[in-house]
């Protein structure tokens, strides 16, 4: 439960929902009426921060230097839109719609413990009052005071019992607190990774077998079988005879052909992170004061150990 004391911190200052999300800042808190406790808060939200969102802050947090509160953001950021009259106040069915919405039982909200030592006269009220504006957050505490005089003449007539609770009659317990850290995570962009094609050209070897052709000279003996051509022709003359020689050479091409595929794809590791914080306990010790007459004098005070 946030206190009106912990209004001027809570102002201007992040909201983060159950996931540990930021929502966005928070703008305006509403007190209740006859208790002066706060009820509601407004965050903007939307593209810019263009519209505010009302957030119930009875089961929200306040860490350090931000607001925790147990609701998803889209849930938040669906929170119906109401209207608030020109005293800065939710009208009861306004502050039901909203109770609807975030699946809180006005049953529960009416007897909430405590209730039962509600002072006489207090009545009951259904209607939040402003406590303060962005900017203002130096000034909720009187913010809150001109929200609660502002329906103190009505506050007997709505619909819902709010005042500040009390340790009723015979009660001799005391509660003791201790704050939890609740640690979330978020994401955030860590670096960029792409594909990139560019040509190279490299020197390549490959050995192929080629043909040529050479010259062999035969020589025959003359003999019946040729003597006819051998003497066909004058016996002395100047001749020649022309061979043509062929060779193979290495004829080089080329083609381009697909070889593979390659894409990216990122895949999550998990590593554990340790995160270290400040909690605040409180710790009850007993001290006992003995009169005169039991024969001790000052402060009986047991030794202070670990709980």
């Amino acid at each position: 439960m946030i206190t009106r004391e912990e209004i001027s911190i809570l102002l201007d200052h992040p909201v983060y929902d159950g996931d540990g999300n930021k929502v966005g800042d928070a703008k305006h808190v509403f007190l209740d009426d006859a208790s002066g406790r706060p009820e509601w808060v407004t965050v903007k939200t939307g593209m810019f921060g263009s519209s505010e969102s009302f957030i119930p802050i009875r089961d929200a947090a306040l860490v350090k230097d931000h607001l925790e509160v147990p609701y998803r953001k889209d849930k938040i950021k669906g929170a119906p839109s109401v209207d608030i009259d020109a005293g800065g106040h939710l009208s009861v069915d306004e502050e039901h719609r909203l109770y609807d919405y975030y699946g809180i039982d006005w049953d529960s909200v009416l007897t909430e413990p405590g209730e039962r030592d509600r002072s006489p006269g207090m009545g009951t009220t259904g209607t939040a009052g402003a406590a303060g504006t962005a900017g203002a957050a130096g000034a909720a505490g009187a913010a809150g005071a001109a929200g609660t005089a502002g329906a103190a003449g009505t506050a007997g007539t709505a619909g819902r019992r709010s005042e500040a609770r009390t340790r009723g009659p015979g009660d001799d317990a005391m509660t003791r607190s201790e704050e939890r850290m609740h640690v979330g995570v978020e994401r955030h962009e860590a670096g960029r990774a792409r594909l990139r094609k560019y040509v190279v050209t490299e020197e390549v070897q490959q050995t192929v077998p080629v043909r040529h052709e050479e010259v062999r000279v035969e020589r025959e003996p003359i003999t019946d079988a040729n003597r006819g051509e051998a003497m066909s022709g004058p016996a002395f003359k100047e001749d020649e005879h022309e061979v043509t020689l062929y060779e193979e050479r290495p004829v080089v091409e080329t083609e381009a052909v697909p070889v593979e595929r390659v894409r990216m794809t990122t895949e999550e590791k998990t590593a554990d992170e340790t995160v270290r914080g400040r909690v605040r306990k409180e710790r009850i010790e007993a001290e006992t004061e003995m009169d005169e007459e039991s024969g001790r004098r000052g402060r009986d005070v047991p030794k202070r150990g670990r709980e």
